[in-house]
């Protein structure tokens, strides 16, 4: 199995591969030097040397060169100095030439050999003027990076509904696909004030225990089902999954929780049908 080191360029962010080669006994927080397909950057040791399978690498792995020294750090700290300028003169270009875009962030390599712009927009831009401009002012290759809402919200910063940082920012690594029939599945209000985070998508945390409401509902008999209980027949009317019981409606029209193996489902009213058949257009 090969051998790879993990490398993370920014802290919460997604972890690479990389060939460590020659360079050896790596430790979590060291700095290195490694080629990428822009160029040499640099970034931090997160999972020393280890072997892995085959089937987690993509693609043939790009190396580590070396360890970074004092001089590359202090580089490094040199030129996010002056990230904040850079930011702020590519706005006002932006604001000149009239571009239906927000810049978010600037960003220089460790070297400074490339300076990136990180950008919103609700439709494609046509930037090459303003990289040219920005070219002959900074005097370095200019790259512009458009994002979407979640990557905005986490280059930002803020709060959550929950009053605690938000998830993108202190630990998720990696945004993951969230879909409105996981608040469904958790019987949560539809409203979109309600289940949309910072970034107007989707709450990242929805699929967080989307994946228990969907073991347990298996256990449950489906909403509509009628059941008999040891209080009589009944019809089931929501789902308690936290409490893992079922709130059933009696004949009498008292409402009951009871644990899903205290019922047995009936045939009858209530329960799902197959699919409709399509009816036949008439000519």
């Amino acid at each position: 199995m090969p051998i790879v080191v993990g490398i993370r360029f920014h802290p919460v962010t997604k972890m690479y591969y990389f060939d460590p080669g020659e360079v050896s006994d790596l430790t979590n927080g060291d700095p290195v030097i490694v080629e990428t397909s822009q160029g040499e950057e640099l970034g931090w040791v997160v999972m020393p040397p280890r072997e892995v399978s085959e089937d987690s690498i993509k693609g043939k792995l790009k190396p580590i060169l070396r360890c970074a020294d004092p001089t590359d750090l202090a580089l490094l700290d040199s030129y996010a100095l002056k990230q904040e300028g850079a930011l702020n003169r590519c706005r006002e270009k932006v604001t000149e030439l009239g571009l239906p875009m927000k810049v978010i962030k600037a960003e220089y390599s460790f070297d400074g050999k490339r300076l990136v712009f990180s950008f919103v927009a609700e439709e494609r831009v046509d930037f090459r003027e303003l990289v040219r401009v920005l070219a002959r002012s900074f005097k370095t290759r200019i790259e512009m990076r458009q994002i979407g809402a979640r990557d905005e919200a986490k280059m930002i910063g803020g709060y959550g509904p929950c009053g605690r940082p938000l998830c993108c920012v202190s630990w998720l690594t990696e945004f993951h696909p969230v879909s409105i029939r996981m608040a469904k599945q958790q019987d949560l209000p539809l409203t979109p004030t309600e289940i949309s985070g910072l970034c107007g998508r989707l709450l990242c945390c929805l699929s967080y225990e989307n994946a228990f409401y969907v073991e347990a509902k298996k256990k449950m008999p489906k909403l509509g089902s009628l059941v008999e209980t040891p209080q009589g027949r009944g019809t089931v009317r929501a789902h308690n999954v936290l409490s893992e019981t079922v709130t059933v409606e009696l004949q009498n029209e008292l409402r009951v929780e009871m644990q899903p193996g205290e019922l047995t489902v009936l045939p009858g009213e209530g329960q799902q049908k197959g699919p409709r058949q399509k009816k036949r257009r008439r000519r």
